[in-house]
């Protein structure tokens, strides 16, 4: 597929997304970019904000299959990803498939899961399949997991390990409406008989598969690959930081700037891509030292003061 009939496309699937959701296009952009670079989003964010529907929305423009799981403390791993059953009819035992076996799978307040499960979860975002009684099971392709964070109730939460938070393309936050914006929603829903607005579908599994194909014709000049390490590099140095951006996070943000490109209609990545996308896909990836976290130090701010030292190369 061409850049230009990919923008197409793309432009097509967010002008369907804005007419039934309410939320920035800045925001839809970012998780469509998650999607076109074979990546994973973390939203955190309040209830109410419309998470759940953002994504199921999402995976129906799409054309692709969607699974909602709602993570507890006493979820298990074969919730997830699915168990054997015995079958009295034949008498042997076969797979029955979680909710996990889907294109897009909304893993709804993730941290609320106990550390067992986020590790069944785990190997599916990174390998893409998961592992039952010894057996190994393929996952739908394309594969996204959309995850959701409440930052404001803790308890009963479990943090979710450096490794997993890694496997995240982006993080970032929905937030309210503005006053217009929030006359909007009620305004649609008085036109409606549902509750929730339904989107139209506009592409198919088909179609996103070659869209993911694209980034990788996307030109990256050699002086953005530098500056993109660069960036990683001096998140390392920051004595805020205990643990800095890992060489997986200056992949990802390699791969993200590529899907930036696509999403802008170029053949090429700016260093404006590498730049504006930076902080979602970096600033989660950094671990703090106690000290900056008893101050409440911000992970983005950390990511923005390296943009901002850092010279930008031009092309």
């Amino acid at each position: 597929m061409e850049i230009d009939a990919a923008h197409g496309e793309i432009e097509r699937v967010l002008d369907a997304l804005d007419a039934t959701v309410i939320a920035e296009r800045s925001l839809l952009e970012t998780i469509l970019m998650g999607v076109l670079a074979r990546g994973h989003v973390l939203i955190e964010d309040v209830p109410g904000t419309g998470k759940t529907l953002i994504a199921r929305n999402i995976a129906r423009a799409l054309g692709l299959s969607f699974s909602r799981v709602q993570f507890t403390p006493d979820l298990l791993p074969s919730d997830v990803t699915g168990t054997h059953v015995y079958d009295e009819g034949t008498g042997e035992f076969s797979f029955s498939q979680g909710p996990i076996f889907a294109n897009v799978v909304l893993a709804d307040e993730i941290n609320r899961a106990p550390p067992k499960t986020q590790a069944a979860l785990l190997e599916a975002m990174e390998e893409r399949q998961v592992t039952v009684d010894g057996e190994t099971h393929d996952l739908p392709d394309p594969f996204v997991v959309i995850a959701t964070q409440n930052p404001v109730e803790m308890a009963g939460t479990f943090e979710l390990p450096e490794a997993q938070v890694d496997r995240f393309l982006v993080e970032t936050a929905i937030g309210y409406p503005d006053e217009s914006g929030e006359i909007e929603l009620l305004r649609r829903r008085a036109e409606r008989d549902e509750r929730s607005p339904r989107t139209e579908r506009v592409l198919s599994t088909d179609r996103v598969r070659a869209l993911q194909e694209v980034p990788e014709s996307v030109r990256v000049d050699e002086d953005l690959l530098t500056y993109a390490v660069a960036i990683a590099r001096a998140t390392r140095q920051r004595p805020a930081c205990s643990v800095g951006v890992s060489p997986r996070g200056t992949q990802r943000l390699f791969e993200a700037a590529r899907a930036r490109a696509v999403l802008s209609g170029r053949a090429f990545v700016t260093p404006e891509d590498v730049k504006g996308i930076a902080p979602a896909v970096l600033a989660h990836r950094l671990v703090l030292t106690p000290d900056a976290a008893v101050e409440d130090v911000e992970k983005r701010a950390i990511v923005e003061s390296v943009l901002d030292e850092l010279p930008v190369p031009t092309i």
